[in-house]
């Protein structure tokens, strides 16, 4: 079994930064990809980065197009934690951020195992 728990969530004005956590515990397999979706009220989880060792040789990152150059996800295998570098933050980022981990990377929510309790983001215009 894997626990997700997220940090680093809040309220921030539209333009500003924020810096999401999700620390890892448990077995370590099922946790090569990692990633972060959100949910604003009344709309479908979807995805936002993912980061995924490959094959142990090289590290691949996935942005949606909504966060690409705004948003840098990485990770930290030594304390088994990965980072969501959220800039030039809109209020349309506005939602819950939920940390997930798989076995292989994808960006389909049904592809990964293990989901954290999630953390609320706001940005206020």
């Amino acid at each position: 079994q894997v626990h997700l728990a997220e940090s680093g969530g809040g309220l921030v004005q539209a333009g500003g930064s924020l810096r999401l956590s999700c620390a890892a515990s448990g077995r370590s397999f099922g946790t090569n990809a990692m990633a972060w979706f959100r949910q604003a009220p009344g709309k479908e989880r979807e995805f936002v980065a993912a980061v995924g060792d490959i094959a142990g040789r090289y590290v691949r990152t996935e942005y949606a197009n909504s966060v690409r150059n705004r948003f840098t996800i990485s990770r930290d295998n030594a304390k088994n934690t990965v980072y969501l570098q959220m800039n030039s933050l809109k209020p349309e980022d506005t939602a819950i951020y939920y940390c997930a981990a798989a076995a292989r990377l994808t960006l389909e929510v049904f592809g990964y195992d293990y989901w954290g309790q999630g953390t609320q983001v706001t940005v206020s215009s």
